[in-house]
């Protein structure tokens, strides 16, 4: 899970798939919070689609790529949980705090990734590195 962690920590940014509620494939920056609890952790706000979306149908996958060619792929079952320590783990973030202000605001959601399969992988030819 380390190397996962470094991985998103390294590449902020990542990108979420999810199918809409239309039927259709979406694709949203979004960005990881942090590890609690053995579970990888991110937020988003209850009035946006990309929550609703998730409600209806939770298998998602997150990816990112490197500087250095190499990406990573997250499968998993979006779970949300009103969890205040991970709520307080993503306010760190300061563009997080400025969006929501305290772990209270009843819109900020807290996610984790239920069964995440990840891979890590690059163009050299190696067999990707699969947990």
């Amino acid at each position: 899970m380390k190397k996962v962690v470094e991985f998103l920590n390294a590449n902020p940014v990542q990108y979420l798939a999810t199918v809409g509620r239309d039927g259709k494939a979406k694709c949203r920056p979004f960005m990881f919070a942090g590890l609690l609890d053995g579970k990888l952790w991110f937020c988003t706000n209850s009035q946006k689609d990309v929550y609703k979306d998730m409600l209806k149908n939770p298998e998602v996958e997150l990816s990112v790529s490197s500087p250095e060619y190499a990406w990573i792929r997250l499968h998993g079952k979006a779970v949300f949980e009103n969890n205040m320590p991970a709520k307080e783990m993503c306010l760190q973030n300061p563009i997080v705090k400025g969006q929501y202000g305290e772990a209270t605001n009843p819109i900020f959601e807290v996610l984790y990734l239920e069964n995440a399969h990840r891979i890590i992988a690059d163009f050299s030819g190696n067999p990707p590195y699969e947990f």
